[in-house]
């Protein structure tokens, strides 16, 4: 995966924007405000992902490209070197697994139109649907619950 179809694949999931809060060269994927993936632009040798503790450790033990998250808390992420072999689709499905922990942990309960489906299959993550909701829905709810 190069980094323009890495910028693709997140950039086309609901309520995602891209942005540079640390420096210009670390760039920041968030669904709602909240990060699910980031990496270095100028080298693209590796991305953090979000994910679940236990699966965490598993993917660790599982893939020498897969060790714990630089920079960020090791519990609930890990960074994947792109330097390796690695299938596409494998580090979408991973893309995918952070996105829906982000979305799960949003401070809104179910607005209108959010609908989210996953299953776990043979212990790897297999997501069958994407998230689909409304993002003015979702606009609204995160404005009012961030008023008082």
């Amino acid at each position: 995966m190069n980094i323009e179809s890495y910028r693709e694949y997140c950039l086309k999931k609901q309520g995602v924007t891209e942005e540079f809060p640390f420096d210009n060269q670390t760039l920041v994927f968030k669904v709602m405000g909240k990060m699910f993936a980031l990496t270095d632009i100028d080298l693209f040798s590796s991305i953090n992902l979000k994910c679940d503790p236990e699966n965490a450790v598993q993917l660790r033990e599982q893939y020498n490209e897969v060790i714990p998250g630089f920079h960020m808390n090791k519990k609930h992420w890990n960074t994947i070197s792109m330097e390796g072999i690695l299938p596409d689709k494998l580090i979408e499905e991973w893309i995918e697994h952070s996105y829906q922990l982000v979305v799960a942990g949003l401070p809104f309960k179910n607005p209108k139109g959010f609908r989210q489906r996953q299953s776990i299959i043979h212990n790897k993550f297999r997501f069958e649907d994407s998230v689909h909701f409304s993002l003015n829905n979702c606009m609204e709810s995160f404005k009012y619950s961030n008023l008082g």
